[in-house]
């Protein structure tokens, strides 16, 4: 059974002051860039953003998509759902498991790549997100949700549980939250999503796009090499014991003070001007 397609194809042909650019769209993205600001809106409210394999696929070439101009990725969707997360209708035992696994595969793999990413992930939610789209948020660096959001691993409920959606939400929220969340498939609200660490920020829904424009321009306005070695650090340190943190965390500190932007960083800021970055790796 073939899951539903918005065919609909639009070119956008953003503009920055780093010059203009041309993207082809796919088919289930509207995609933007702009003074450094690259915007993905998830575009197939039909199938309540399901992140079916052609979704998935899109997904990661649009996010991985070089540009030197590239400060940061806003992730957003159309319609009152976020993401409903998988296609259900490509994951029958008519497709296979050859092509179930194809599908988690690029799943794993996409979400993987936004914590590789060198530039900082917004995600932007104003409604729900569920299963995979639950494990969307997640894997996000930063999450601004309106008031009226719904965050939920409901798997269970028809016979499926959110065993990968499982993987960043544990590594976000306590797990006894973790654990209600995806024993019972009951939704959380924004409230208690912040509460537990799964959002950055809740605003209204009239807030939403200021703040999350006021968050990108924080992002973009700094160092690109600067962001890209504190981002991959402050993943990396994760996974180490609070001493291992501390030496690797001093050598990578050395680095950047002797980074070309670092040594513009304190310059400017003992001489009290405006830092001019030049987003040079050295």
């Amino acid at each position: 059974m073939n899951f539903v397609r918005n065919l609909t194809k639009v070119v956008l042909i953003p503009r920055s002051t780093y010059g203009i650019r041309s993207y082809s769209t796919p088919s289930q993205l509207i995609v933007k860039e702009e003074e450094g600001i690259r915007t993905i809106t998830l575009n197939n409210p039909k199938t309540r953003n399901a992140l079916s394999l052609e979704m998935l696929q899109e997904l990661e070439e649009t996010l991985t998509r070089p540009s030197p101009d590239l400060r940061c990725i806003i992730l957003s969707a159309t319609g009152k759902v976020f993401s409903a997360g998988h296609n259900l209708k490509e994951l029958t035992s008519s497709d296979g498991r050859p092509h179930h696994q194809l599908v988690f595969d690029n799943c794993s793999g996409m979400m993987l790549k936004i914590q590789q990413l060198s530039v900082p992930v917004i995600a932007k939610v104003n409604g729900i997100a569920a299963a995979a789209g639950c494990q969307l948020v997640a894997s996000c660096d930063i999450v601004v949700a309106t008031e009226n959001s719904l965050f939920s691993t409901p798997g269970g409920s028809v016979g499926i549980f959110c065993s990968t959606p499982g993987i960043p939400l544990v590594r976000c929220v306590p797990r006894k939250v973790a654990a209600h969340m995806l024993l019972t498939g009951l939704p959380i609200s924004a409230p208690e999503a912040l509460q537990a660490g799964l959002i950055s920020k809740m605003v209204s829904e009239a807030d939403l796009d200021a703040e999350v424009e006021r968050i990108a321009l924080a992002i973009s306005s700094k160092s690109k090499p600067v962001m890209a070695l504190g981002k991959k650090f402050m993943y990396k340190q994760m996974d180490m014991n609070i001493k291992e943190a501390y030496q690797a965390g001093s050598c990578v500190m050395v680095d950047n003070i002797n980074m070309t932007d670092g040594q513009e960083g304190i310059d400017s800021f003992i001489k009290k001007r405006k830092p001019v970055w030049s987003h040079s790796e050295d």
